[in-house]
């Protein structure tokens, strides 16, 4: 990926609420074709100048003279446009981040979720419009960054650039996820952690949450603390090493 953004943070909501409105039409070929009639980077700005014409047309490429079949129809690209103009999107959809520092909650962890919607663990990891990122820690939970997946899509291996976007995280979240992307998220030292049900973010992280004071083995590992199961046995020992 570039230095330079593909897209703003906005820009990049839009787009992906868009391709979903034209049958889930591939990101990666959306943005590129944008860039292509807009230039780099894509804002809310340049967007709002879209028509519906502009649209059939990207859509259209080579063949937008010979009226092609796109495979969706006019209320679909009116509706894409509407998106893409930013009409129509709930706040909820892209929750408020809160201020934070590094170092501001110690013994905190960070945690990735794919989301979609609002603050819903909506996602699967290779095709979630973005990811939430938290801070966690025992007393506090912050949603302290929102990150658009449309610029790492736009990236050749798709997989190891969503892993790179979220590779300051040490959970992440996600509904579902396959074997090569999982061993791509571990290699960039993310734990993954699936649950195929979903459900609000702030539910599934206050899980988490209550399990920091008493971690078990494997969020002891990735805490760099004892785990509370074998705190135990260790105690035990040391006692007979002191007998």
């Amino acid at each position: 990926m570039s230095d330079t953004p593909v897209a703003s943070r906005e820009a990049a909501l839009r787009i992906a609420l868009a391709a979903r409105a034209l049958n889930g039409l591939d990101l990666r070929a959306l943005v590129g074709a944008l860039i292509e009639k807009l230039d780099a980077p894509l804002t809310e700005t340049k967007l709002g100048t879209l028509t519906v014409e502009d649209l059939r047309v990207i859509l259209a490429g080579d063949f937008a003279e010979q009226g092609c079949h796109l495979g969706v129809d006019h209320e679909q690209l009116k509706e894409a446009i509407r998106l893409l103009w930013g009409q129509g999107l709930e706040h909820g959809d892209f929750p408020a981040v809160d201020a934070y520092a590094e170092g501001e909650m110690p013994g905190s962890i960070r945690v990735a979720v794919a989301a979609n919607r609002g603050e819903n663990l909506d996602g699967h990891f290779g095709s979630c419009d973005r990811f939430l990122v938290y801070q966690v820690g025992r007393e506090e939970i912050r949603l302290i960054d929102v990150r658009s997946t449309v610029e790492a899509d736009a990236a050749e291996d798709r997989n190891a650039a969503r892993s790179a976007l979220i590779g300051d995280c040490q959970i992440v979240y996600v509904q579902s996820i396959g074997g090569p992307a999982a061993a791509k998220v571990v290699r960039a030292g993310v734990h993954p952690v699936k649950k195929p049900g979903g459900g609000a973010i702030r539910e599934v992280l206050v899980e988490l949450q209550q399990r920091l004071a008493s971690p078990p083995p494997w969020l002891a590992q990735i805490m760099g603390v004892p785990a509370a199961s074998l705190a135990r046995f260790e105690d035990e020992l040391a006692a007979g090493e002191a007998a």
